[in-house]
C-alpha cells in the first residue's frame, strides 16, 4: 500500500507531503489546479519520462518520494531478488532530478531505472488514458487474458519460451548450413585455414600479459641499467666510500674492539649480519644487470610473439580465451560441412521433434486460454451491465496465427455490442473514449481477485460520463477497494462521494509564483467540496443539502 508521497519542487509544486489512506482515496480540485501533476509525480518517481520543464522555476532540483508498506510475502521475495534492501516490508523509493540527470534509490540503494520500473510493477498499477487506449490494440487483449489465467497458464508457457528457443536455434543453425556444394567446400577450406593459423600459434591461457609485462621490462632495459648501475655503485664494497666499503670498514674495527669489550660482539654479530645482506644483494643485483645486457634476442623473440597474438586478435577476438572459443566453434562447423549430409539429417530430425512439442503446448496453451475466456467473458459482462452498459454482449475471439512465438500460436480481439440488435464489432472500432474507460475499469475490477499489486491508481477514469453510469462507476470503484488501496482523480460529485478519504487540490499564486498544495478534507470540508462540484460558482444552502444527501447515499451504497 502507497503510505506517503513527498514531492518537492516538482513543476508548479514547491512542496507537498500526503498520507494515503486505504480503500477509495479520492483527489479533487479545480480544473489546473495541478491534479495531473499529483500523478505526474508519482509515475516520475517510478521510473516515467522527466521532462525538460520537470524542476520548479528558480530551483537545482526535483524530488518524489514514495513510501510502500507491503504486506505480500512473495512481492518482498521478488523485491529481495532483486539486491534491494528490506526493513521492517517497507519500501522506500526516491528520485531526485537535477540538470538533465536523475538518481534513482530504493531503500536508500542507487539502482537503475529498469530496476526501479520491475520494482513498481509489483507495488502499484496507474491507470490513466493512455492505459485504456492500449485496448485499441488487439496485442493487449491476450495480455489481459493471460492475466486472468496465470495461475493455469505459466507452466505452459515457461515450458513453450524454452522449447521455442531451441527450436529457433536449429532452424536458424539449418538455415545456415543449407547452402550449395562450391560455397560448402569453400567455406571448409577458409575454415580449415583459421583453425590452423590458431592452433600453430600453441596458445596459452594468460600467455599475452605475461609477455606485455616482460616487454614492457625490457623495452626499458637501459633505464633500468642505469638505474640499478648507479645503486650497485652504491652499495658495492669494490669502490671506495660505497655503503659494502663502510660497512666492511665498520667489521674490521668491531672485530678489534671486541678484544677490549665483550659487550661489543653483539654489535659486531649485527654488523656481519648487514655485511651479508648488503652482499648478497649486490651478487644478486650483478647476475640481474648480467642478464638484462643479454636479453636483446629475448626482447625480439617476445616483440615477435606480440605480433602473432595481436594479429590473431584482430581477426578472432580481443583476448586469447576469445580466440580460443573461436577457434572450438570453427572445429565444431568444420566438423559438421565435413560431415554435411549427416548433420544436416539429425537437425531436420531435432526441428521435426521440437516443432512436435512446440505444436502440443501451443495447443495446451490455446486450450486454457479459450476455456479462461469464457470465464473472463462471463464476468466482463456481468461487470459491463453494472457499469450501465444495459444489454451488453462481449466475447473474446480467438484466431491462430500461421507461424510460433514464444507465446503461442493464438491472436485474439475483444468483440462488443453495446446496442439491442446489434452485431458483435472488434472492441477498436465502436468503443468511444468514455467507453474505453469503463471497460477498463471492468477488466480491473474483474483481475482484481487475481492482482497481488495492491495500489491501483485511476486518472481520468469519469472521461466522457455523468448521471447513472458515473454513478455506476463510483460503485465499482468502492467494490475494488475492498481488496486494493484505490487512488482516484476525478471532477464527478457522484464518484467523490464515494471516497473513504478525500483530498483537495489547490493553486495558489501571490503574483510572483503559483503553488499547488494537496490536503485532507473532514467530513464537513468533503461536503463543501462536492457543492462546489455540483454547484459550480455559486453554491447554496440547497446545492449543499444535495451533497449531504449524496454523500450519505454514499454510505449506504458502499460495498463493504
Amino acid at each position: 500500500m502507497l503510505l506517503n508521497l513527498h514531492v518537492k519542487n516538482f513543476a508548479i509544486i514547491d512542496e507537498v507531503e500526503v498520507y494515503f489512506k486505504d480503500n477509495l482515496n479520492i483527489l479533487t480540485g479545480e480544473t489546473g489546479a495541478g491534479k495531473s501533476i499529483i500523478i505526474g509525480s508519482i509515475n516520475v518517481a517510478l521510473g516515467g519520462k522527466v521532462t525538460k520543464d520537470i524542476i520548479r522555476k528558480g530551483a537545482d532540483y526535483a524530488l518524489v518520494e514514495l513510501l510502500f508498506q507491503v504486506e505480500d510475502k512473495d512481492v518482498l521475495t521478488a523485491i529481495g531478488e532483486l539486491d534491494v534492501p528490506l526493513e521492517d516490508d517497507q519500501i522506500i523509493i526516491s528520485r531526485k532530478i537535477m540538470n538533465g540527470k536523475s538518481i534513482c534509490k530504493v531503500n536508500g540503494e542507487t539502482v537503475t531505472t529498469n530496476v526501479l520500473k520491475s520494482i513498481a510493477s509489483l507495488l502499484i498499477d496507474i491507470h490513466g488514458q493512455h492505459e485504456h487506449q492500449s485496448l485499441l490494440y488487439k496485442e493487449k487483449h491476450l495480455e489481459i487474458v493471460d492475466r486472468y489465467a496465470k495461475d493455469y497458464i505459466s507452466d505452459t508457457k515457461q515450458k513453450l519460451e524454452a522449447v521455442y528457443k531451441d527450436y529457433i536455434e536449429v532452424k536458424n543453425k539449418l538455415n545456415e548450413l543449407k547452402i550449395d556444394d562450391d560455397k560448402r567446400l569453400r567455406e571448409i577450406s577458409f575454415l580449415e585455414y583459421e583453425i590452423n593459423e590458431i592452433r600453430n600459434a600453441a596458445l596459452k591461457s594468460g600467455e599475452d600479459e605475461v609477455l606485455g609485462a616482460e616487454y614492457r621490462r625490457l623495452s626499458n632495459a637501459k633505464a633500468i641499467s642505469e638505474g640499478l648501475g648507479n645503486i650497485h655503485g652504491l652499495m658495492s664494497n669494490q669502490e671506495s666510500g660505497s655503503a659494502g666499503d663502510q660497512i666492511g670498514r665498520s667489521v674490521k674495527s668491531l672485530t678489534k674492539l671486541v678484544d677490549y669489550d665483550s659487550s661489543i660482539t653483539n654489535f659486531l654479530n649485527q654488523i656481519v649480519d648487514i655485511e651479508s645482506l648488503v652482499n648478497d644483494f649486490n651478487r644478486e643485483l650483478s647476475e640481474y644487470l648480467s642478464d638484462l645486457n643479454n636479453s636483446e634476442e629475448d626482447f625480439n623473440s617476445i616483440e615477435q610473439r606480440l605480433d602473432l597474438i595481436n594479429h590473431l586478435k584482430s581477426k578472432y577476438g580481443n583476448s586469447i580465451a576469445e580466440i580460443l572459443k573461436y577457434c572450438e566453434e570453427s572445429e565444431k562447423k568444420l566438423e559438421e560441412y565435413n560431415n554435411y549430409e549427416d548433420t544436416i539429417l539429425l537437425l531436420t530430425q531435432q526441428q521435426k521433434k521440437l516443432e512436435e512439442q512446440l505444436i502440443q503446448l501451443c495447443k495446451e496453451l490455446s486450450f486454457i486460454r479459450q476455456e479462461k475466456a469464457k470465464e473472463l467473458t462471463h464476468k466482463m459482462r456481468d461487470a459491463l451491465v453494472d457499469l450501465n452498459f444495459l444489454d451488453v454482449k462481449f466475447e473474446l475471439v480467438f484466431r491462430r496465427l500461421d507461424h510460433y512465438t514464444d507465446n503461442g500460436f493464438d491472436e485474439s480481439e475483444f468483440e462488443i455490442s453495446t446496442n439491442p440488435g446489434e452485431e458483435l464489432k472488434p472492441l477498436a472500432k465502436i468503443a468511444s473514449g468514455g467507453e474505453l474507460s469503463r471497460i477498463m475499469l471492468a477488466i480491473k475490477s474483474v483481475l482484481a481477485d487475481k492482482d497481488e499489486i495492491d495500489t491501483l491508481i485511476f486518472d481520468e477514469i469519469d472521461v466522457g460520463i455523468s448521471g447513472r453510469t458515473a454513478q455506476k462507476v463510483s460503485e465499482k470503484l468502492s467494490m475494488i477497494s475492498k481488496n486494493h488501496q484505490v487512488i482516484c482523480i476525478t471532477h464527478l460529485a457522484q464518484i467523490a462521494a464515494m471516497a473513504d478519504a478525500h483530498f483537495i487540490i489547490e493553486k495558489t499564486t501571490d503574483g510572483i509564483t503559483t503553488k499547488t498544495s494537496i490536503r485532507n478534507l473532514n467530513e464537513t470540508e468533503s461536503i463543501e467540496e462536492l457543492a462546489r462540484i455540483l454547484g459550480g460558482a455559486v453554491i447554496t444552502d440547497t446545492v449543499i443539502d444535495n451533497a449531504r444527501e449524496m454523500k450519505e447515499l454514499a454510505k449506504g451504497t458502499k460495498k463493504f
